[in-house]
């Protein structure tokens, strides 16, 4: 039951484009691109800011102690 093969992922995808159509999934994967790209982007923008809020936070504590 868990051991797909070529043939069924071919009938998959076959049935996929019979519902959704071709111009409808093209459109979702753009999406899907355009989402990754703006979470990279977010993601390598600034890395060293949440380390700079965490060292605050410590000396915050630190000196309430």
């Amino acid at each position: 039951m868990g051991n797909i093969g070529w043939t069924g992922i071919i009938i998959i995808a076959v049935l996929v484009v019979i519902l959704f159509g071709k111009g409808k999934i093209s459109s979702i994967m753009g999406d899907l691109a355009k989402g990754i790209k703006s979470f990279k982007k977010g993601m390598s923008d600034d890395p060293s800011a949440g380390n700079d809020n965490s060292e605050k936070d410590s000396d915050t504590n630190s000196e309430n102690k």
